[in-house]
């Protein structure tokens, strides 16, 4: 004896509301998995941050201490601090920093 699977009258397929559903929870799926993709997109770095990574990589490529140029408009760049040097060994110097040593000039000795 042959037993279909489907309904008791003997038809087979599939309702048009099961369909509706499948491709509800489809587009859920894609929409989640989308979103988790753009998020691993790498973020777009600033100007200012290429500067300062651009400064450091010629400071180390030269062996010379090499400031970062601040891509700012003069009027604005007055409230900002000073740009950080950068050493041939890849440090930074800024601010309150011991030119020697490096070393925050406020630290306790």
């Amino acid at each position: 004896m042959r037993r279909t699977v489907g309904r008791s009258d003997g038809r087979t397929g599939v309702t048009l509301v099961e369909l509706l559903v499948v491709i509800a929870i489809m587009g859920l799926v894609f929409g989640v998995s989308g979103l988790a993709f753009t998020s691993l997109r790498a973020p777009r770095d600033s100007q200012w941050i290429r500067e300062v990574r651009r400064a450091r990589e010629e400071a180390i490529r030269t062996g010379r201490p090499v400031r970062a140029t601040q891509p700012l408009p003069p009027s604005t760049a007055l409230d900002r601090p000073r740009p950080p040097l950068f050493l041939p060994d890849g440090r930074a110097l800024g601010p309150g920093v011991d030119p020697l040593t490096g070393a925050p000039l406020d630290a306790p000795r």
